[in-house]
C-alpha cells in the first residue's frame, strides 16, 4: 500500500501492511473503485497511498448490504453481539501500536496522543458490548385489568455514521460500538483526509467476526463527498444518521434527513469558554488550560476557544500560561517522542489560525507568545497566547481549531457568564473556582452540554457526549448512548 521510496524513507513509522486497506468495505468484500483519491501525511505532504473513491453507486451497494444484514444481526441474542464487539475491542488493543501509527500518520497527531486515542477508541466497543445486554424494556401497571401494557426496545435499523478527521478512530468506534450493540448495522463515511484508521477498523471487524454487511465503510474524496452524503442522507433504507463535524455540514444534513423524516444525532461545532476566577488555583488552572487548549494542536470540539480571566489574577495567569506553554510545548512531526504539537490537518487550518490573530492584533490584541507559521512547514503552527482580547474579535466570535489561546479579561462572575453564553453553539466549558457556591452557580448557568470543573479534559466513556443549541443533538458514549439507535415500541396486550 504504500510507494518503496517513501516506505524506506519512514523507516520504522511505515504503515502496518497488516491493517491497510486502499478499498472501500461493502458487504464484508474489499470494493476497489474505477478512481482513487490520495491520503497525506500532514507532516511531509508526502502520499501515504490512494484509497477507493467511492460514489453514490457505492454508498447505495453499502446501505442495501446494511440493511440486507441487519434482520439477522437484530435478532442475534444480545449476549451475542456483546461477544463480537468484545472480539473487536480485544483486537484493537492487540493492535495498538499499528493502528495509532496510521493515525499519526494520516492524522499528524504525536504519536502518544495517538495511542491515547486507540485505547479511547477501543473502551467504546468495550463499553457498548457491556451495554447490549442491558437494553431493558417495560411493563407498565394498566387502568383495565384485561391487558397488560408492554414497552420494547428495538434497533433502529440501518445508521449512516459520517465522521471527521480530528478524531478517525474514536469518533468511529463511538458511535458504531452503540449502533451495533443495539442491533443496528452502520454504513461509516469517514472524512477525507482520514480514511485509513476507519478501514482499518473493518479488517480488525471482520476478524472479529463481525457478520459480512454489519460493518460497511465508503471512503470518498472531498469533490465525491456532498454526492455520498446526500445518499446516505436520502435514501430511505437509511433509518438514523449520526455525524460529527461543523455546524454548517450539520444542518445540511438535516434538511436532507428532513425528506424521510430520519432520527439524527450530531455533535457540531464548540466554542468552549476557559473562565478562570480571582478564587481559583492559578497553577491548576494553567496546567489545565494548557490540557484543554493545545490537546491535538487545538483541533478537537471541544478545545477552549476562549479565556476569560478574572482582573485580580489575569496577569498572574497570563504570565505563567505563556511561561507553560513556552516551556512544556514542541512542535514537530508526530512519530518524534518529544513532540507535543504536530501539524494542523491542512494549509486551509493554518490560514485560519493566521487570519484570527492578524485580526485580533489589528484591534489591538498583544502575541505574548507564538504567532506566527513554524519554520518546519507549511502545516505547522507556533502555539499562540493573545491579550488584550475583546469580545469583537473573530478568534472570540468563531472556533479557531488551532493553537490559538486569546484571553479576555472580566470584572465580575454575571459578565463571565454572559460572555461565555453569547455564543450560539454550546459543547463544552470549563472553569476554575475554589468557591462551592460559585460553582454551584456557574455549572448550572453555563449553556453547554458538558462541563469541566477544576479540570480541562472531560470525554470518558462513562459520560454523555453532546451539545446543546447550534452544538448538536443528541448524546454519545455512557448509559444514554445506545438509546440514540433503539426504537421504543409500546405493546398493548389485551382480552385477559
Amino acid at each position: 500500500p504504500l510507494p518503496s521510496r517513501a516506505a524506506a524513507r519512514r523507516g520504522s513509522w511505515a504503515l502496518p501492511a497488516a491493517l491497510v486497506r486502499r478499498g472501500g468495505l461493502v458487504g464484508g468484500r474489499w470494493v476497489e473503485t474505477a478512481a482513487a483519491f490520495p491520503v497525506q501525511d500532514p507532516a511531509s505532504g508526502e502520499e501515504l497511498g490512494r484509497v477507493a473513491d467511492c460514489g453514490p453507486a457505492e454508498a447505495r451497494a453499502a446501505v442495501r448490504a446494511a440493511h440486507e444484514a441487519g434482520a439477522a444481526w437484530g435478532r442475534l441474542p444480545a449476549k451475542e453481539r456483546s461477544l463480537r464487539l468484545r472480539r473487536w475491542y480485544e483486537l484493537m488493543l492487540e493492535n495498538k501500536e499499528e493502528l495509532a501509527r496510521i493515525i499519526t500518520a494520516e492524522n499528524g497527531k504525536p504519536l502518544k496522543e495517538a495511542q491515547g486515542e486507540i485505547l479511547y477508541s477501543a473502551s467504546f466497543l468495550e463499553w457498548f458490548a457491556e451495554e447490549a445486554r442491558r437494553v431493558y424494556g417495560d411493563v407498565i401497571p394498566a387502568s383495565a385489568k384485561d391487558r397488560r401494557i408492554l414497552v420494547l426496545k428495538q434497533p433502529v435499523g440501518v445508521a449512516a455514521v459520517i465522521t471527521p478527521w480530528n478524531f478517525p478512530s474514536a469518533m468511529i468506534t463511538r458511535k458504531v460500538g452503540a449502533a451495533l450493540a443495539a442491533g443496528c448495522t452502520v454504513v461509516v463515511k469517514p472524512a477525507e483526509d482520514t480514511p485509513l484508521s476507519a478501514l482499518a477498523l473493518g479488517e480488525l471487524a471482520n476478524q472479529a467476526g463481525i457478520p459480512a454487511g454489519v460493518y460497511n465503510v465508503v471512503p470518498c474524496s472531498r469533490q465525491q463527498t456532498p454526492a455520498v452524503g446526500e445518499v446516505l442522507c436520502t435514501d430511505p433504507l437509511v433509518a438514523k444518521i449520526s455525524f460529527t463535524g461543523s455546524t454548517a455540514t450539520g444542518k445540511i444534513l438535516l434538511k436532507h434527513a428532513a425528506g424521510t423524516v430520519k432520527r439524527v444525532s450530531m455533535e457540531l461545532g464548540g466554542h468552549a469558554p476557559f473562565i478562570v476566577f480571582d478564587s481559583a488555583n492559578v497553577d491548576r488552572a494553567v496546567a489545565g488550560a494548557l490540557a484543554s487548549k493545545y490537546r491535538n494542536s487545538g483541533q478537537t470540539c471541544v478545545c477552549t476557544n476562549r479565556f476569560l480571566v478574572q482582573k485580580g489574577i489575569h496577569d498572574e495567569f497570563v504570565e505563567k500560561f505563556a511561561k507553560a506553554i513556552e516551556r512544556e510545548l514542541h512542535v514537530g512531526s508526530g512519530f518524534d517522542a518529544k513532540t507535543t504539537q504536530g501539524p494542523l490537518i491542512n494549509e486551509k487550518a493554518v490560514e485560519k489560525v493566521e487570519r484570527h490573530i492578524n485580526d485580533a492584533v489589528s484591534q489591538g490584541a498583544s502575541v505574548v507568545t507564538g504567532g506566527k507559521r513554524h519554520s518546519l512547514g507549511r502545516n505547522f503552527f507556533e502555539p499562540t497566547l493573545l491579550s488584550n482580547v475583546t469580545t469583537k474579535m473573530l478568534c472570540t466570535q468563531e472556533e479557531t481549531f488551532g493553537p490559538l489561546a486569546p484571553v479576555i479579561k472580566f470584572d465580575t462572575e454575571a459578565e463571565a457568564v454572559a460572555i461565555a453564553n453569547a455564543a450560539n453553539v454550546g459543547l463544552a466549558g470549563y472553569f476554575y473556582s475554589q468557591d462551592p457556591a460559585q460553582i454551584w452557580r456557574v455549572a448550572e448557568q453555563l449553556e453547554v452540554g458538558m462541563v469541566g470543573v477544576n479540570e480541562g479534559i472531560v470525554s470518558s466513556v462513562e459520560s454523555p457526549f453532546g451539545g446543546v443549541k447550534q452544538s448538536g443533538l443528541g448524546r454519545e458514549g455512557s448509559k444514554y448512548g445506545i438509546d440514540e439507535y433503539l426504537e421504543i415500541k409500546y405493546v398493548c396486550f389485551g382480552g385477559l
